[in-house]
């Protein structure tokens, strides 16, 4: 299935017109059904009620446009299938998202929502052959799959605490997820990412600060499971197994890296790891005197020095692997992982003292 530069540009501006069209619409109709965030609780960064329901704009634009461009084109039904796998656990995800928003669900109907979207999406990774970096044991692609796209869920959605901050960094990791999959010719994934790029920038419209709509659960878990799903299935052209799990986690590691401080200092101080606080990236760096838009262009700035990595380990191992392969020796995979874990502790450390 070949898709024009042409097509990629009809889905991307069809994603951010649809989506930025929608986003007011169920603005106005949170305002009228008294649909808000409200500011009771003291981690959270705006000081007055804000309206939520801009997830489901954001799930219609996705569904329609891919939906609509595989009815248009000369997509096959197994393309259709593909897509589905990916696109349907994300309207599971999303439905549940916003029962949460409307009903505030206790956590354990959502981690059991999120396991059971996460092991159905390992068993059609599976059964299809297109998890993208394959173990060798089908057991262990299921537990990493289903352990990936739950965690990727909760990280999206814990992220999502400061305006534009999760908008802006799911669209800016969505480009280079494009990048990447149009490189590498695995063009669904290449397909479905500038959807989501278009999608969550036409939201971003809406969602920067001052924010006029919260993409609520509803966005955070339909985009965490959709973006997680595309990021296993990506096969980057690496020889390496470790560098090319790698990749996703560069194109997700601003997200990951605020769950993981936050985290890791609510249970130092003895708290439970599921409590919202002032500890995310978005707090430590307004407590340091950033303003909104400024933490959150600091965010998006380091989701594109990240993203920015991986393109050109892409792009430099394709062009260079013989080189790599004699600086390195065979061990390349061992080196490429040292040296990305040594790079996380320093900036999780970094990221862990500011207070």
């Amino acid at each position: 299935m070949g898709i024009s530069n042409l097509d990629y540009f009809a889905l991307f501006v069809s994603a951010f017109v649809l989506v930025g069209a929608l986003t007011p619409l169920m603005r106005r109709i949170a305002i009228k059904n008294e649909v808000y965030d409200s500011p009771v609780q003291g981690h959270k960064t705006h000081k007055v009620p804000v309206p939520y329901l801009g997830g489901v704009a954001i799930i219609i634009g996705t569904l329609a446009v891919s939906y609509g461009a595989s009815l248009v084109s000369n997509f096959t039904k197994q393309t259709f299938w593909l897509a589905s796998s990916a696109l349907l656990p994300a309207l599971f995800l999303g439905i549940i998202g916003l029962v949460d928003d409307l009903r505030n669900l206790p956590t354990w109907p959502r981690f059991l929502a999120q396991s059971t979207a996460g092991i159905f999406t390992a068993i059609l990774l599976i059964t299809t052959n297109t998890v993208g970096n394959p173990t060798g044991s089908k057991f262990f692609d299921a537990v990493i799959t289903v352990f990936w796209i739950v965690g990727i869920c909760n990280s999206i959605n814990f992220f999502d605490n400061l305006d534009g901050g999760a908008s802006g960094t799911v669209a800016i990791s969505s480009i280079a997820l494009f990048i990447l999959a149009f490189n590498g010719s695995q063009f669904l994934i290449a397909a479905l990412s500038v959807v989501i790029a278009g999608s969550t920038f036409g939201f971003l419209l809406w969602n920067k600060s001052p924010a006029r709509i919260y993409m609520g659960d509803a966005g955070a878990l339909f985009l965490g499971i959709l973006i997680a799903s595309l990021t296993i299935r990506l096969k980057p052209d690496f020889d390496s197994p470790a560098a090319s799990l790698l990749t996703p986690i560069l194109l997700l590691a601003v997200p990951i890296l605020d769950t993981s401080v936050a985290v890791t200092s609510r249970i130092a101080r003895g708290l439970s790891p599921l409590q919202g606080g002032k500890d995310h990236l978005s707090h430590r760096l307004m407590r340091k005197g950033l303003s909104k838009p400024q933490a959150a262009f600091t965010l998006w700035g380091l989701t594109g020095v990240f993203s920015l990595v991986a393109l050109v380990m892409d792009q430099f191992t394709k062009t260079n692997q013989n080189y790599l392969m004699i600086i390195f020796g065979s061990e390349i995979e061992t080196h490429i992982g040292a040296v990305f874990t040594v790079s996380t502790m320093f900036v999780f450390q970094l990221l862990e003292h500011i207070s």
